[in-house]
């Protein structure tokens, strides 16, 4: 699967220790993590709504980079300046102009 933007959601519940790290048997197991300081941490989220047009990783960064020497709306985005980031916070700049991006035609 590729990477991007399909829908908006909201954080229902802020980060919480992820409990599949300390699961033997699971994927996400990580021996490393203890459950008195964990690695790993999720939020739930609630869906919005669906974007109109599935926006690739791959196009976003390409907008950032011309943002980054142009100052463009992605030029400071944290997911392109933070190394992991899954789940992450967005300026009202940077929302607005992906949800514009996703209504709009390639």
């Amino acid at each position: 699967k590729e990477p991007g933007i399909a829908g908006v959601v909201k954080v229902v519940r802020e980060g919480y220790p992820d409990h599949t790290q300390f699961n033997r048997k699971d994927a996400h197991y990580d021996p490393g993590s203890k459950a008195d300081n964990p690695r790993w941490f999720m939020v739930d989220v609630q869906l919005v709504r669906k974007v109109c047009r599935f926006v690739s990783l791959r196009e976003l960064k390409q907008l950032h980079q011309g943002h980054a020497t142009t100052g463009g709306a992605l030029a400071k985005m944290a997911l392109f300046l933070q190394g992991r980031l899954s789940v992450q916070p967005v300026t009202q700049e940077e929302f607005d102009f992906i949800v514009d991006l996703s209504e709009s035609e390639l």
